[in-house]
């Protein structure tokens, strides 16, 4: 037996340990920050299990039917968003949350708040459930400004003042990407130990994609440089191969895929969303900020999407995202279009 290979398949980099050698690397640190990334993790296993299930619903009683207490059960999407809620705030670190299935901000009990503040979707394209998609979580992390009171304004800071962002997939595996602001690891749970596995460590985006991601069937109200653009990605004007076009409809699963293979995702302000449909606080600036972390970019058809200050909890923007080249290529668009105008 190989004895080295056998040492490197138990010696696993799982995130607990990640995050700990993380912490370990600020003296100053007390823990909350790790014990609060925990707690997310925590939530991300249980609506894996949640969601392996849901297929079987109409059979065991999962939504929509009655348990053995009497009690009615809930969605997945809300049964995410409860989880999630619980999660959070029992991890005793935060003290505002702002989750895409409630309508108001949380704000955390006093006796239980802590200094961050977490923005999240809970179940993102949640509509897919019943077809198999892949589907997943997202969530960004703030620090509060002043340690006094929490205020609104405490998450509705620029995507560039995160301090961590991060998705979980919900597919043929279930596959958690993290930054905290030094560059993207992916890890990967592996179902018989119960714990999330370093797979993809230190991912870097490609500079320049094959791949463009977009719904087509809003084509007919695009503005004027999204739709050169995906003119050029279908007759490259240089005389090279086409971009194939892959889109899924589920953000999580899209992103996953440009972050891996390259290339841009799109959704652009219409005519019929002319603010965009993707919400910033836990849509565009987590995605965001795992695209610059990876060495992309993300912009929004007027700036660097990091720079947005949201004035709303769930404000929306248009976003373009992918390598660094791609996304350059449409800001161009969008500047010679801005010198027009």
């Amino acid at each position: 037996m190989d004895h080295a290979a056998e040492a490197h398949m138990t010696d696993l980099m799982t995130i607990t340990r990640f995050v700990l050698n993380e912490q370990s690397k600020h003296p100053e640190s007390r823990g909350d920050f790790s014990i609060l990334l925990s707690h997310i993790v925590l939530g991300c296993k249980f609506v894996c299990a949640a969601v392996n299930k849901a297929g079987l619903a109409k059979l065991i009683g999962l939504a929509g039917e009655t348990n053995v207490q009497g009690e009615e059960q809930k969605k997945l999407d809300v049964l995410s968003n409860d989880v999630f809620v619980k999660a959070l705030v029992s991890s005793g670190r935060t003290s505002i949350l702002v989750s895409e299935e409630d309508e108001e901000a949380t704000f955390v009990d006093p006796a239980l708040r802590g200094r961050y503040c977490v923005v999240f979707d809970p179940l993102d394209g949640s509509s897919n459930i019943d077809c198999g998609v892949s589907i997943g979580t997202i969530f960004g992390i703030y620090m509060m400004k002043a340690n006094e009171e929490p205020h609104l304004e405490d998450v509705l800071q620029p995507g560039k003042n995160m301090l961590a962002a991060g998705y979980c997939m919900y597919g043929s595996s279930c596959t958690f990407v993290l930054s905290t602001g030094t560059g993207v690891n992916g890890f990967t749970l592996d179902p018989s130990l119960g714990e999330f596995i370093m797979t993809h460590p230190d991912i870097k985006i490609p500079k320049k994609g094959k791949i463009y991601s977009v719904n087509e069937g809003n084509a007919k109200n695009w503005d004027t440089p999204t739709a050169k653009y995906v003119e050029r990605c279908k007759y490259p004007q240089d005389g090279s191969s086409p971009k194939s076009l892959r889109y899924i409809g589920s953000m999580v699963a899209d992103v996953h895929r440009t972050l891996l293979y390259g290339g841009i995702f799109m959704y652009p302000a219409d005519k019929k969303s002319p603010s965009g449909k993707l919400r910033v606080l836990y849509e565009v600036f987590p995605m965001s900020f795992l695209m610059e972390q990876a060495g992309g970019q993300a912009f929004t058809g007027k700036e660097r999407a990091l720079d947005l200050v949201p004035k709303k909890i769930h404000e929306r923007s248009p976003i373009f995202l992918g390598s660094y080249d791609d996304v350059e290529e449409i800001k161009v668009l969008y500047a010679a279009e801005e010198k027009k105008a």
